[in-house]
């Protein structure tokens, strides 16, 4: 279960008027989502996908130690996100999922090769466009090092394609050297890419890749308070809050504010407005960030993301520590309120599989409604492309 309280400790940085104004056009704005043609992550995914992607899961898992997950954006932060929730802190499995592609340290990808050297890898390389500089870098260098040590007809095996299903470099290659692919469909952006073999792939060698779907479909059922969410912010942002600071309390859930800040940050990020969203884990940033929050410049609001119940125990001074930590939590809410800053509250019950999926999907329909609101297309990306230019011309001097 999933509770929402936009109104307990924003309500006097809201103009009511003006916000039953703005929410009484929620039907036009459903209405508005759905016109656009990248909207197929709000449609059924298929069951002969699904039956696919459990397929080479299992074979991955039959065969070798470990997949490397070569992608960047919002062809990797999805599924890295979710399993960072629910793995152990200190995981010693034999089986292990490698995150790579997101760096252009020759560092990092020194030591990667040879940490996969003694590895019996396979590599799953995600780009819809087939062009992206860092996961072409990080692919071929780890191709490479396959080649090094298997023939071309193993290659066969221990590749596998997730790209555009009829264009691009990626389903060129696959094609010539029959690698096994996965689509990313054409009505379906990166950032919004979770329900696809793209995110479902990786995390199906860990989770019940059933769940997740029942979960994410369950999440249609928040359409209108992701509305409420957005038109909140909106309101917010007219106040000249600018910034908005996602707030956790599990070291888990870092990875989750990463996929909220990139999929806000690329969704309404345009044409000089939109919020720009960041974010803190308590209680640690609480002593580094949480002074400028109480007492600096009030250009921001706060959305915290609180979990009621937690299935680890563990006791100080004849308390639950989980429960002091959401005391914290609380306490928090009302210190930065009184301090000027608005704050938002999003409280799962617990920490599960359903909850999260059906959170990712009530995010998405919000950042989109917030693009809407900001008069800016939700699906698109034109400011990314601009470093890209430059670093192209650079490297061509």
């Amino acid at each position: 279960m999933i509770k929402f309280d936009f109104k307990t400790y924003a309500k006097s940085f809201i103009n009511e008027e003006e916000f039953n104004s703005l929410y009484s056009r929620k039907n036009e704005m459903i209405e508005k989502l759905k016109s656009y043609e990248m909207t197929g992550w709000m449609k059924p995914i298929s069951p002969e996908l699904v039956s696919d992607i459990k397929r080479c899961a299992k074979n991955i898992k039959d065969n070798y130690d470990c997949l490397v997950v070569i992608g960047i954006g919002g062809s990797f932060l999805g599924s890295y996100s979710f399993s960072k929730l629910f793995q152990k802190y200190f995981d010693d499995r034999s089986f292990s999922v490698i995150y790579a592609g997101t760096t252009l340290s020759s560092k990092y990808l020194e030591e990667l090769q040879h940490h996969l050297d003694k590895k019996n890898f396979c590599i799953n390389v995600i780009s819809k466009s087939g062009s992206t500089m860092e996961t072409t870098v990080t692919y071929q260098i780890l191709k490479d090092l396959l080649r090094r040590k298997y023939s071309e007809e193993e290659l066969k095996n221990r590749i596998i394609i997730t790209t555009d299903k009829a264009t691009g470099p990626l389903h060129e290659e696959a094609m010539v050297h029959n690698y096994q692919t996965f689509d990313i469909p054409e009505n379906i952006g990166g950032r919004y890419s979770f329900l696809t073999a793209a995110h479902l792939l990786p995390l199906a060698l860990n989770y019940n890749i059933d769940d997740i779907i029942e979960g994410y479909y369950e999440g249609e059922r928040l359409i209108d308070i992701a509305y409420e969410y957005a038109v909140t912010r909106r309101l917010l942002f007219n106040q000249r809050k600018v910034v908005e600071n996602f707030c956790v309390y599990e070291e888990s859930m870092s990875a989750f504010t990463e996929w909220l800040k990139q999929l806000f940050g690329e969704t309404e990020g345009k044409d000089g407005v939109g919020i720009l969203p960041m974010s803190t884990i308590h209680t640690r940033d609480l002593h580094s960030l949480g002074q400028f929050v109480q007492e600096g410049n009030k250009i921001l609001f706060e959305t915290f993301i609180k979990v009621t119940n937690s299935d680890s125990f563990i006791e100080y001074n004849k308390q639950e520590l989980h429960r002091i930590n959401n005391i914290v939590l609380d306490s928090v809410v009302k210190a930065h309120y009184s301090g000027g800053v608005p704050c938002l509250e999003i409280e799962m019950t617990e920490l599960d599989i359903e909850n999260v999926s059906s959170l990712i999907y009530f995010f998405m329909l919000s950042a989109a409604f917030s693009a809407i609101l900001f008069n800016v297309d939700p699906f698109n990306q034109p400011g990314v492309e601009v470093y890209k230019k430059e670093v192209k011309q650079a490297l061509e001097k």
